[in-house]
């Protein structure tokens, strides 16, 4: 039988599994309908609901203008599809083609698309994470909660960490006048993952809408009353704060903890894969049946040198999803690479912040036009002296210009497209905090001599 026969047997009686009934899956599910896939499809979540949007549960779920059971993802078609809910994977065996669930049964398939995405990181102490009035976000049940608290009108929030959900959060709680305390290990807020310069603008912003900042420091322990509720929450610095609710917006962790004895390449940064989303195994060899979409996805990107980038980004999802789909179903010659740029958005503050690339891609920045006052410009970063991203508050139809600049290489620092440039417009370093987590992810050991032995093993450290 030729290629093309079987290409088109699976097409039509083919198994497909998706582990993940996110936003990545559903739309990579959607997909996989609107490329002719007419075989049987299996989706598996975690979760007893069908897929929804993350995005509005930091923003207009907290605030009270949508409920957290509307954030619904819509479908775009119907993909008659098998849903195994309420029942997360745990294993995943590749010499037989099966999924593991974690009630004991499996689900064989043909192809199976990865897009499990992150968790909330929790409060590292488990008596302390139990106190009620600890929250996390990142579930409608977790949303719901932290609405319902908020809502009550409480004496005083704490928020640990400031990073996007973090700071969304904050000023949430400023627009209802409710005092907030931020708590972040880093010199400044947003610093992670836009830089110090940015970090800066952004802790100004926070403090002049009330928020108690608190940069350089950690929250050591959360104390909680007689009745189990959270009340206090103590500083390295020696000091503390009485605190009501208590918001832990550390990250996330990505779930891949059900494949760690799958032999696929999977870490802390998620699982590798391809630029066109075919997971790698082990020993770094890509492989044919297994895709990886979404927030756990882990893919080399050509515009930056072919490095590994991890995305935990609304449109990326969706993107990779459709490359991933398509992929599935398609040829060698007729397959896709996921070059899009990303882009992503926050509101907080009264300012839209949205971004464009990967500014953690860089090794300096500049403010090309408007004005860091008003809250209203541009930044571009730059790397070895081309454009590499670029990050506008309320500014963001100028992201389309340096999406052009970034996707031709253009020389770094550009000039500016409007007759607004700041006259002092001059680079400065990027400065993002140093690594932490490099030497606490899986390393392996390499075994054998000749090159049709060599194989990877799998060693984790314990901790």
């Amino acid at each position: 039988m030729s290629t093309a026969d079987t290409l088109q047997g699976f097409k039509r009686d083919g198994r497909v599994v998706i582990v993940g009934a996110s936003l990545a899956g559903l739309r990579a599910a959607e997909a996989l309908r609107d490329e002719g896939f007419t075989g049987k499809l299996t989706m598996i979540g975690d979760e007893l609901g069908e897929p929804y949007d993350r995005p509005p549960l930091s923003k207009q779920v907290l605030t009270g203008w949508v409920p957290a059971d509307g954030t619904t993802l819509p479908r775009r078609r119907d993909i008659d599809a098998e849903w195994l809910l309420g029942v997360p994977a745990d294993g995943l065996d590749l010499a037989n083609n099966h999924v593991r669930l974690a009630d004991g049964r499996t689900i064989p398939f043909d192809r199976m698309l990865i897009s499990t995405g992150v968790r909330a990181r929790p409060w590292p102490v488990e008596a302390e994470a139990a106190l009620d009035g600890v929250f996390v976000v990142r579930t409608r049940e977790d949303a719901a909660g932290l609405q319902r608290a908020v809502a009550a009108g409480p004496s005083r929030v704490l928020i640990i960490g400031a990073g996007f959900t973090g700071s969304e959060i904050a000023s949430v709680c400023r627009e209802r006048d409710i005092p907030v305390t931020v708590a972040e290990l880093a010199p400044s807020p947003l610093v992670g993952g836009l830089g110090a310069m940015i970090g800066e603008i952004a802790a100004d912003m926070q403090r002049a809408h009330g928020v108690d900042l608190r940069c350089g420091v950690k929250v050591t322990q959360l104390e909680g009353d007689a009745q189990g509720r959270v009340r206090r929450a103590h500083f390295s610095d020696g000091s503390a704060v009485d605190a009501d609710v208590v918001v832990v917006a550390l990250g996330g962790i990505r779930n891949t903890e059900w494949l760690r004895d799958s032999g696929l390449a999977v870490g802390v940064w998620g699982v590798a894969c391809d630029a066109g989303c075919r997971a790698f195994d082990l020993n770094g060899l890509v492989t044919d049946d297994i895709f990886v979409a979404g927030d756990v996805a882990r893919s080399p990107n050509p515009m930056y040198e072919y490095r590994f980038i991890s995305l935990e980004h609304w449109a990326n999802a969706v993107e990779q999803a459709e490359i991933a789909a398509h992929n599935m179903v398609s040829a060698q010659a007729d397959r896709w690479p996921h070059l899009s740029i990303p882009t992503f958005w926050s509101i907080q503050f009264g300012v839209n912040i949205k971004s464009v690339g990967v500014p953690t891609y860089a090794d300096e920045v500049v403010v090309t036009q408007g004005s860091v006052a008003d809250h209203r410009f541009v930044a571009a970063y730059g790397y070895h002296g081309r454009v590499t991203a670029a990050v506008s508050f309320n500014n963001a139809k100028w992201l389309d210009h340096y999406r052009r600049l970034i996707e031709t290489a253009a020389p770094f620092p550009p000039p500016c497209p409007t007759p607004d440039q700041p006259l002092d417009a001059k680079p400065v370093p990027v400065d993002f905090p140093g690594p932490t987590l490099l030497a606490q992810g899986a390393t392996v050991v390499v075994t054998g001599h000749d090159p049709g032995e060599r194989r990877v093993t799998a060693m984790r450290q314990h901790r």
